[in-house]
């Protein structure tokens, strides 16, 4: 019922800033928890942040607090996430996600394609 597709990965500097996209389609999209989880080669899918889609509550994994911010615009059924201050580590494939949330995986019923996110050193 939902469809996701990502965009706005790419090449960046340690330190600098990247803005990712998740177009949203799907009528019962509003009721979900949006989530963004990214994963690297070889290694499982990890929760980035999320946000409730109808009141706008945002959480975050620890180790992109204060650095990334999830957004969404409600009109046009789309979510972001401003990533700063990114670190090499962050060179991983992005997904977001709808579902239940929050930060488990096994609640997401919904899964863009992915976004690649490439941080040079």
């Amino acid at each position: 019922q939902v469809q996701l597709v990502e965009s706005g990965g790419g090449l960046v500097q340690a330190g600098g800033s990247l803005r990712l996209s998740c177009a949203a389609s799907g009528r019962t999209f509003s009721s979900h928890v949006l989530g963004w989880f990214r994963q690297a080669p070889g290694k499982e899918r990890e929760f980035v942040a999320a946000i409730s889609w109808s009141l706008g509550s945002t959480y975050y994994a620890d180790s992109v607090k204060d650095r990334f911010t999830i957004s969404r615009d409600n009109a046009k059924n789309t979510g972001y996430l401003q990533m700063n201050t990114l670190k090499p580590e962050g060179t991983t494939v992005y997904y977001c996600a709808a579902g239940l949330g929050v930060g488990s995986r096994e609640r997401y019923n919904y899964w863009g394609q992915g976004t690649q996110v490439t941080v040079s050193s």
